[in-house]
């Protein structure tokens, strides 16, 4: 497995829409893997194709007990609406309460070309509405009022001077699979995460 460049904000292809996968593929599944371990490797809980420069219409999540890929997602379902504080390995250090429906349905082939459904709230539902949105290239900054999109932006512009090229490079781990530390619990605000406390 390999990591990944992750695509910052302001790099063209987070605007751009995902395009069906036609067939899965040996190159579709080393490109899930590397996600997995570049979504790991920074700390995350979900990763879309577009933020590591790739068109496929393809995430990865692992929250909640759920380590899934899911090839061709749709939103099937969707109840409730509740805000949650989110941020986005796209766009470091910025996070924002966004709302959103609390439960959703999701539909999406495996890795296997199998076709699935997942009916999910809390941090789970929030991530994968999340990354459905970069599949379509939005980002969650675009699902906030004016005045707090302007907040997020000003936060942006000071951050984003410690990535001139758009680009988050991950460092290499020293450390074997089994020394590395844990993943971070699912209450701790990460990219493309939430912590679990939602605002009715």
């Amino acid at each position: 497995m390999a990591r990944l460049d992750i695509h910052l904000f302001g790099s063209p292809i987070l605007r751009q829409e995902a395009e069906r996968v036609a067939h899965i593929t040996p190159e579709l599944r080393r490109l899930a893997d590397d996600m997995f371990e570049t979504m790991r490797a920074a700390n995350g809980i979900g990763l879309a194709a577009p933020q590591v420069g790739r068109r496929e219409r393809l995430f990865v999540v692992d929250v909640d007990g759920v380590r899934q890929a899911f090839v061709n997602p749709e939103l099937v379902g969707a109840e409730g609406r509740n805000k949650w504080e989110e941020g986005c390995l796209s766009i470091p250090e910025v996070y924002a309460e966004v709302e959103r429906p609390s439960t959703v349905t999701f539909r999406a082939q495996d890795l296997d070309g199998v076709w699935f459904e997942v009916t999910a709230g809390d941090l789970l539902g929030r991530c994968l509405q999340h990354e459905l949105d970069h599949l379509a290239g939005k980002l969650f900054l675009d699902r906030l009022s004016l005045l707090k999109r302007r907040a997020a932006l000003r936060q942006w512009d000071e951050e984003k001077l410690n990535y001139p090229a758009l680009r988050r490079v991950l460092p290499v781990d020293a450390l074997p699979p089994e020394q590395a530390p844990p993943a971070p619990a699912a209450g701790t605000p990460a990219g493309d995460a939430a912590p679990p406390t939602p605002t009715p």
